[in-house]
């Protein structure tokens, strides 16, 4: 069990190696503010940004926020927002020496991983910088990715209507929708323009239909930032008063490069030559795929041609169902059946093509009775299913022999995709899998509905494993006729040891690693390999313990999948796990690998049996 000090912030915050919003390889930019690093990543609050320069470690650029309010650590448990003394709001953050400090940890981090870091940082009340977090950074850190300037032409007069921070590059034009609560967002419409206070993952839906998106609050580092980048929509963040200032249905241009909001619908200016294609370096090969989890069909081709996966091992379709806007039941009871395929159908397709002809595994709807409730009519149609712990309630395959009639909308989304879009490189995979026989009746639907893997031999069906029964039951499911199984670590490790993964009280005793959860995926793997059904894994476990991805080849993997931001740095750890076997066999020598201490032979325990 990893013990870990918390940081009593003084000041805190995010740090890219690279300019986040230009893809300048030669700055390092730097968000801080007072307290606790949320309230930057969050964007609940503008920071202070410093802008250093790599070589010499020279400070170009300090623009220092008026610093309101923070997140402090309540001595009573949890954290607490409290007002900043008025002394220090237009204080800086940090002092030259810090700042400069930072920058060269920054630099370490990025030499050591070799590529450009988004990095999370704290002060304590004693100067002492801690680094906490650091991941690649997810626009401009893949191999060919370039600087990008988009800029528009103010035609004669313009009235600039509000400035802010420009966070991602590009112009929008569009009608002002100001949207202050999250349960507002169904009625936000495509090619609008965001505008909110801040925005959080909830937010995704409408800030992939927006022309572009206006914050009052936020930095570079924060998550409208990010999310928009990821997404390629123009973004203005921290502008204080875009709430106040534009007027619902307003007409304006949102310059995503300068942070600039005008009035009217203004024309791009357009580069006088085109760019180079950039050339990317030969890819790593490995036996063992590496796949990507994808949730917004809206970034595949950007996903697809930076990460260079093997295909899509999760394609999540809890976003397709978030962006129509409505509970599904709703959406039926108001006769939006083929509003739905078509929905679903459009954004499997985009992710299909994106990464045609590798193959996409599209998992079907798994949303517990509690996930939908803040949608239209979600309070009406889920109230009753909400019991005490929705996370082992009414979900996965269960809820589609019960709601047979929402699980065929999306069959025929997947029917509508394979047969007249033509990719047939969509796959299939059905989430908490228990019984055989709820399997059963789940796969007659299937039938009934026109997809049939022992028929069609480009098209596979999966199932995940994330309950223990489907662990002991393998050999049945084999038999069954199932093409492939992914772990779900998360639920997986949460009934195999009894401990609800939401419940802080117990997170001492929930670990991925424990010999119990190994020894299920050892053995279930070891069967599959017998039945020739290929394995994968799709949670967090392999991004966030290096040992337990090579715990999985060892066992004879034969695919994971991760976040796009994680890809290029797996595939080089896949590769280097790939290599060290090979030495080992050609030399003879064995295995010493353990995972959490434990020797890779406790995992095979029916090999120990007595005979």
């Amino acid at each position: 069990v990893a013990v870990q000090q918390m940081v009593d912030a003084r000041a805190s915050g995010v740090m890219f190696t690279i300019e986040p919003v230009t893809g300048d390889r030669e700055k390092i930019v730097i968000n801080a503010s007072w307290g606790l690093g949320e309230a930057v990543v969050s964007g609940q609050i503008t920071p202070d940004e410093y802008v250093v320069e790599k070589k010499s470690l020279s400070i170009v650029k300090r623009s220092i926020a008026r610093k309101k309010r923070r997140i402090v650590y309540d001595r009573r448990g949890g954290t607490r927002w409290e007002d900043v003394p008025s002394e220090m709001q237009e204080e800086p953050a940090l002092s030259d020496k810090q700042i400069v400090e930072l920058a060269r940890y920054g630099l370490e981090i990025e030499r050591h991983y070799n590529c450009s870091q988004d990095i999370e940082w704290a002060l304590d009340s004693k100067g002492r910088l801690y680094i906490l977090q650091a991941r690649p950074e997810t626009v401009f850190s893949k191999e060919g990715a370039e600087q990008r300037e988009v800029s528009v032409k103010p035609e004669g007069e313009v009235q600039i209507l509000i400035r802010g921070l420009g966070v991602s590059p590009g112009y929008g034009s569009g009608r002002v929708r100001v949207v202050l609560d999250v349960k507002d967002i169904s009625e936000f419409k495509e090619g609008e323009v965001l505008v909110t206070e801040m925005t959080t993952p909830d937010w995704v839906p409408a800030m992939k239909k927006a022309a572009a998106i206006i914050t009052d609050l936020g930095g570079k580092t924060c998550h409208a930032a990010i999310v928009s980048r990821e997404l390629g929509v123009p973004c203005v963040v921290g502008t204080e008063r875009a709430t106040k200032v534009l007027g619902e249905g307003q007409v304006v241009t949102v310059d995503g490069q300068r942070g600039l909001v005008f009035e009217g619908r203004l024309e791009k200016e357009r580069p006088e030559e085109e760019r180079a294609v950039p050339v990317t370096a030969p890819p790593v090969v490995t036996a063992t795929k590496v796949y990507v989890n994808l949730s917004v069909p809206e970034i595949a081709d950007r996903v697809a041609s930076e990460t260079g996966a093997d295909g899509v091992g999760l394609l999540r379709a809890e976003h397709m169902m978030l962006s129509i806007g409505k509970h599904p039941r709703l959406l039926i009871q108001e006769g939006g059946q083929q509003l739905m395929i078509d929905a679903f159908s459009k954004g499997i397709a985009q992710v299909a093509e994106a990464f045609y002809p590798k193959p996409v595994v599209y998992r079907f709807l798994d949303f517990k009775p509690d996930e939908f409730l803040s949608l239209p009519g979600g309070e009406r149609f889920e109230k009753d299913h909400v019991g005490p712990n929705p996370m082992i309630g009414f979900r996965g395959q269960f809820r589609y022999v019960k709601e047979d009639d929402l699980f065929r909308l999306e069959l025929r989304a997947i029917k509508k995709v394979r047969d007249e879009m033509g990719f047939r490189n969509v796959w299939v995979m059905i989430p908490f899998v228990r019984t055989l026989e709820v399997f059963r009746k789940t796969v007659e639907i299937m039938h009934q509905e026109g997809l049939d893997n022992r028929r069609e031999k480009d098209f596979q069906l999966w199932i995940m494993v994330e309950v223990p029964s489907a662990c002991f039951m393998i050999d049945e499911f084999c038999r069954e006729g199932i093409d492939g199984v992914s772990f779900g670590t998360n639920d997986l490790t949460m009934l195999v040891l009894g401990v609800d993964r939401n419940d802080a009280s117990v997170q001492e005793i929930y670990d991925e690693r424990n010999l119990a959860v190994l020894r299920a995926i050892a053995y279930t793997i070891t069967v599959c390999r017998s039945y020739g059904v290929t394995t994968s894994i799709c949670g967090q476990a392999p991004s966030v313990y290096p040992d337990y991805l090579e715990f999985m080849i060892r066992c004879g993997c034969t695919s994971v999948s991760v976040n796009p931001d994680a890809v290029r740095l797996t595939r080089q750890m896949v590769a280097s796990v790939e290599e060290k076997i090979k030495l080992e066999r050609a030399l003879g020598l064995e295995s010493a690998h353990r995972i959490a201490k434990i020797p890779m032979e406790e995992f095979f325990f029916w090999k120990k049996l007595p005979r």
